[in-house]
């Protein structure tokens, strides 16, 4: 094993055995549950983990709550998501309800559309979900936002080319 990846295991041990209690501990004042806490707190140090970033940090407690806090925000957006799609499919007659391989596939693919989205900037994000999703022409989406319909054909090209290379093929 190279010295270099030695050493980057050695700082993440360090980074993780001095501050994984306080970070476990701020989690669970800001989200009042100590299960979830520890669940963030263990994937806020596997995202470090995995973006072997452990040799760049130079102030480690906002450095991990800045990460804590992205997943707190996507665990929130996933939460969301789900519930609002599981609430359109109650909506629906028996008969015509999907089953439940196929409710998990679709949520699967939504989660993996707002995880594409989430990289893009709020007018484009929202040009793209008012033209696939409520079906709006350019000059509708453009009254919307407050902006010129060239605009939003530039953030609709930008919105799917930005989804088509973000999405698994």
């Amino acid at each position: 094993m190279p010295a270099t990846e030695i050493t980057q295991q050695q700082e993440l041990h360090t980074l993780y055995s001095s501050h994984f209690g306080w970070l476990q501990g701020w989690l669970r004042h800001k989200l009042g549950n100590a299960f979830e806490a520890s669940d963030l707190a263990q994937d806020t140090f596997i995202s470090i983990l995995t973006a072997s970033t452990a040799p760049q940090i130079r102030e480690a407690r906002p450095f991990l709550a800045t990460i804590a806090r992205r997943l707190v925000a996507h665990r929130y957006r996933r939460q969301v998501l789900e519930e609002a799609y599981l609430a359109a499919l109650a909506c629906l007659p028996p008969e015509v309800a999907p089953a439940p391989e196929e409710r998990l596939l679709a949520l699967e693919a939504l989660q993996e559309i707002d995880a594409a989205l989430d990289g893009l900037p709020p007018p484009v994000r929202q040009a793209f979900l008012l033209a696939q999703l409520d079906g709006l022409s350019y000059a509708e989406i453009a009254a919307r936002l407050g902006v010129s319909s060239s605009s939003v054909k530039q953030y609709l090209t930008r919105a799917n080319r930005h989804v088509f290379f973000a999405l698994p093929a």
